[in-house]
Protein backbone atom coordinates (compact mmCIF):
# COMPACT_ATOMS: atom_id res chain seq x y z
CA UNK A 1 0.00 0.00 0.00
CA UNK A 2 2.70 2.39 0.71
CA UNK A 3 4.47 1.46 -1.50
CA UNK A 4 1.29 1.92 -4.43
CA UNK A 5 1.22 5.82 -2.97
CA UNK A 6 4.84 6.09 -3.14
CA UNK A 7 5.14 5.20 -6.64
CA UNK A 8 1.91 7.37 -7.76
CA UNK A 9 3.57 10.92 -5.75
CA UNK A 10 6.85 10.06 -7.67
CA UNK A 11 5.24 9.72 -10.95
CA UNK A 12 3.05 12.72 -10.18
CA UNK A 13 6.43 15.02 -9.17
CA UNK A 14 7.95 13.85 -12.60
CA UNK A 15 5.13 14.39 -14.76
CA UNK A 16 4.53 17.64 -12.97
CA UNK A 17 8.56 18.46 -13.19
CA UNK A 18 8.62 17.10 -17.29
CA UNK A 19 5.00 19.79 -18.04
CA UNK A 20 6.64 22.40 -16.06
CA UNK A 21 10.31 22.24 -17.99
CA UNK A 22 8.55 21.28 -21.25
CA UNK A 23 5.92 24.66 -20.41
CA UNK A 24 9.47 26.69 -20.26
CA UNK A 25 11.12 25.50 -23.12
CA UNK A 26 8.45 24.84 -25.93
CA UNK A 27 5.95 28.08 -24.16
CA UNK A 28 8.76 30.83 -23.45
CA UNK A 29 12.41 29.77 -24.53
CA UNK A 30 11.43 29.23 -27.81
CA UNK A 31 9.24 31.35 -28.36
CA UNK A 32 11.05 34.26 -27.61
CA UNK A 33 14.05 32.97 -29.60
CA UNK A 34 12.10 32.77 -33.06
CA UNK A 35 10.87 36.37 -32.51
CA UNK A 36 14.42 37.11 -31.27
CA UNK A 37 15.53 35.99 -35.14
CA UNK A 38 12.59 37.28 -36.97
CA UNK A 39 12.79 40.63 -35.48
CA UNK A 40 16.69 40.82 -36.24
CA UNK A 41 16.40 39.16 -39.69
CA UNK A 42 13.08 39.99 -41.28
CA UNK A 43 12.24 42.75 -39.03
CA UNK A 44 9.27 44.53 -42.15
CA UNK A 45 7.62 40.84 -42.42
CA UNK A 46 7.49 40.22 -38.94
CA UNK A 47 5.82 43.32 -37.94
CA UNK A 48 3.16 42.52 -40.77
CA UNK A 49 4.99 44.00 -43.80
CA UNK A 50 3.46 47.68 -42.90
CA UNK A 51 4.00 50.60 -45.05
CA UNK A 52 4.68 53.72 -43.61
CA UNK A 53 3.61 57.50 -45.27
CA UNK A 54 4.98 60.59 -43.19
CA UNK A 55 5.41 58.21 -40.09
CA UNK A 56 1.62 57.27 -40.02
CA UNK A 57 0.92 53.30 -41.21
CA UNK A 58 -1.46 53.44 -44.09
CA UNK A 59 -1.44 49.84 -44.22
CA UNK A 60 0.12 46.26 -45.06
CA UNK A 61 1.81 45.37 -48.49
CA UNK A 62 0.28 41.96 -47.87
CA UNK A 63 -3.60 42.95 -47.55
CA UNK A 64 -5.46 44.84 -50.12
CA UNK A 65 -7.56 47.54 -49.21
CA UNK A 66 -10.57 49.47 -51.08
CA UNK A 67 -10.53 53.05 -51.98
CA UNK A 68 -14.28 54.12 -52.20
CA UNK A 69 -16.16 57.24 -51.71
CA UNK A 70 -17.73 57.54 -49.05
CA UNK A 71 -21.39 56.19 -47.99
CA UNK A 72 -24.63 58.56 -50.02
CA UNK A 73 -27.69 58.59 -48.01
CA UNK A 74 -29.65 55.19 -48.50
CA UNK A 75 -26.78 53.14 -50.29
CA UNK A 76 -25.31 50.20 -49.00
CA UNK A 77 -22.50 49.76 -51.00
CA UNK A 78 -19.62 52.77 -51.92
CA UNK A 79 -18.89 53.82 -55.01
CA UNK A 80 -15.48 53.56 -56.08
CA UNK A 81 -13.04 56.78 -55.56
CA UNK A 82 -12.40 56.45 -60.02
CA UNK A 83 -9.25 58.64 -59.22
CA UNK A 84 -7.16 56.30 -57.33
CA UNK A 85 -6.52 52.50 -58.54
CA UNK A 86 -8.68 49.85 -57.99
CA UNK A 87 -7.98 46.03 -56.47
CA UNK A 88 -9.53 43.17 -57.23
CA UNK A 89 -13.08 42.38 -56.65
CA UNK A 90 -13.73 41.47 -52.79
CA UNK A 91 -17.08 39.11 -53.47
CA UNK A 92 -15.61 36.50 -51.08
CA UNK A 93 -15.71 39.11 -47.78
CA UNK A 94 -18.50 38.33 -44.77
CA UNK A 95 -19.67 40.57 -42.69
CA UNK A 96 -18.99 40.06 -39.33
CA UNK A 97 -22.04 38.94 -37.74
CA UNK A 98 -21.22 37.51 -34.02
CA UNK A 99 -19.00 39.75 -32.05
CA UNK A 100 -20.73 43.07 -33.07
CA UNK A 101 -18.52 45.33 -31.21
CA UNK A 102 -16.15 45.70 -34.25
CA UNK A 103 -16.21 46.14 -37.63
CA UNK A 104 -14.36 43.04 -38.44
CA UNK A 105 -14.87 41.14 -41.85
CA UNK A 106 -14.41 37.22 -42.86
CA UNK A 107 -12.00 36.49 -44.76
CA UNK A 108 -12.58 33.78 -47.87
CA UNK A 109 -14.05 32.93 -51.12
CA UNK A 110 -16.69 32.88 -52.67
CA UNK A 111 -16.80 29.02 -53.32
CA UNK A 112 -18.98 29.44 -56.19
CA UNK A 113 -18.69 26.70 -59.49
CA UNK A 114 -17.54 28.22 -62.68
CA UNK A 115 -21.70 27.51 -63.93
CA UNK A 116 -22.93 29.10 -61.01
CA UNK A 117 -25.82 32.11 -61.91
CA UNK A 118 -24.47 34.45 -59.23
CA UNK A 119 -20.91 33.82 -59.76
CA UNK A 120 -21.46 34.37 -63.68
CA UNK A 121 -23.50 37.87 -62.91
CA UNK A 122 -20.67 38.94 -60.54
CA UNK A 123 -18.34 38.47 -63.43
CA UNK A 124 -20.66 40.27 -65.95
CA UNK A 125 -21.14 43.28 -63.74
CA UNK A 126 -17.93 43.68 -62.86
CA UNK A 127 -16.94 43.70 -66.52
CA UNK A 128 -19.53 46.33 -67.34
CA UNK A 129 -18.71 48.14 -64.66
CA UNK A 130 -14.88 47.88 -65.56
CA UNK A 131 -15.84 49.02 -68.88
CA UNK A 132 -17.81 51.95 -68.17
CA UNK A 133 -15.25 53.50 -65.79
CA UNK A 134 -12.45 53.01 -67.46
CA UNK A 135 -13.52 54.29 -70.59
CA UNK A 136 -12.43 57.79 -70.85
CA UNK A 137 -12.28 60.68 -73.83
CA UNK A 138 -9.87 59.43 -76.40
CA UNK A 139 -9.60 55.62 -74.91
CA UNK A 140 -12.87 53.27 -74.97
CA UNK A 141 -11.86 49.75 -73.28
CA UNK A 142 -13.52 46.81 -75.11
CA UNK A 143 -14.42 43.79 -73.31
CA UNK A 144 -12.43 41.45 -74.62
CA UNK A 145 -9.58 43.46 -73.33
CA UNK A 146 -10.78 43.15 -69.41
CA UNK A 147 -8.17 40.93 -67.85
CA UNK A 148 -9.56 37.92 -65.56
CA UNK A 149 -7.92 39.79 -62.14
CA UNK A 150 -10.54 43.09 -62.81
CA UNK A 151 -13.54 40.73 -62.75
CA UNK A 152 -12.76 38.13 -59.80
CA UNK A 153 -11.99 37.91 -56.11
CA UNK A 154 -8.90 35.99 -54.96
CA UNK A 155 -9.67 33.51 -52.79
CA UNK A 156 -8.87 35.28 -49.30
CA UNK A 157 -11.04 38.27 -50.77
CA UNK A 158 -7.90 40.12 -49.86
CA UNK A 159 -5.17 39.64 -52.76
CA UNK A 160 -3.23 42.99 -52.48
CA UNK A 161 -1.78 42.86 -55.91
CA UNK A 162 -3.37 42.99 -59.58
CA UNK A 163 -1.84 41.95 -62.71
CA UNK A 164 0.46 44.67 -64.67
CA UNK A 165 -2.77 44.25 -67.44
CA UNK A 166 -5.55 45.39 -65.10
CA UNK A 167 -3.11 48.43 -63.66
CA UNK A 168 -2.58 49.69 -67.50
CA UNK A 169 -6.03 49.42 -67.79
CA UNK A 170 -6.88 52.50 -65.49
CA UNK A 171 -3.88 54.26 -66.20
CA UNK A 172 -6.03 56.46 -68.72
CA UNK A 173 -8.98 56.99 -66.49
CA UNK A 174 -6.47 57.63 -63.26
CA UNK A 175 -4.38 59.84 -65.59
CA UNK A 176 -8.02 61.88 -66.06
CA UNK A 177 -8.92 61.88 -62.85
CA UNK A 178 -6.09 63.19 -61.63
CA UNK A 179 -5.18 65.84 -64.33
CA UNK A 180 -1.98 63.73 -65.46
CA UNK A 181 -0.79 62.28 -68.76
CA UNK A 182 -1.11 58.67 -69.74
CA UNK A 183 2.60 58.79 -70.50
CA UNK A 184 3.17 59.46 -66.37
CA UNK A 185 0.76 57.19 -65.18
CA UNK A 186 1.74 54.30 -67.22
CA UNK A 187 5.37 55.20 -66.29
CA UNK A 188 3.76 54.48 -62.82
CA UNK A 189 3.00 51.30 -63.26
CA UNK A 190 5.66 49.86 -64.62
CA UNK A 191 7.98 51.32 -62.21
CA UNK A 192 6.06 49.69 -59.74
CA UNK A 193 5.10 45.76 -61.68
CA UNK A 194 7.26 43.60 -59.75
CA UNK A 195 8.21 40.44 -61.30
CA UNK A 196 7.85 36.69 -60.84
CA UNK A 197 9.40 35.79 -57.26
CA UNK A 198 12.73 34.42 -58.08
CA UNK A 199 12.41 34.65 -62.08
CA UNK A 200 9.72 31.64 -62.40
CA UNK A 201 6.92 31.65 -59.34
CA UNK A 202 3.97 33.38 -60.14
CA UNK A 203 3.14 36.12 -62.07
CA UNK A 204 4.14 39.78 -62.84
CA UNK A 205 2.42 41.94 -60.36
CA UNK A 206 1.41 45.45 -59.13
CA UNK A 207 0.73 45.94 -55.24
CA UNK A 208 -2.50 48.97 -55.33
CA UNK A 209 -1.21 50.11 -52.53
CA UNK A 210 2.33 51.01 -52.88
CA UNK A 211 0.71 52.30 -56.70
CA UNK A 212 -1.96 54.17 -54.70
CA UNK A 213 0.70 55.88 -52.64
CA UNK A 214 3.17 56.51 -55.58
CA UNK A 215 -0.17 58.44 -57.25
CA UNK A 216 -0.50 60.73 -54.14
CA UNK A 217 3.00 61.50 -54.02
CA UNK A 218 2.82 62.18 -58.09
CA UNK A 219 -0.54 64.55 -58.05
CA UNK A 220 1.23 66.42 -55.03
CA UNK A 221 4.04 67.38 -57.77
CA UNK A 222 2.08 67.98 -60.47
Amino acid sequence: MNNSVTNTARLLGAALRALLVLTLVTGVIYPLVVTGIAQGLFTDKANGSEIEVDGKVVGSSLIGQSYNLPLKKGQETPDADLKWFQGRPANGLGANSINTQYKLLLSGATNLSADNKDLIKQVEDAKAAVVKDNSVSGHTVRPSGVPADAVTSSASGLDPDISPAYAELQAHRVAAKNGLSAAQVEKLVKDHTEGRTLGFIGEPRVNVLELNIALKDLTAKH
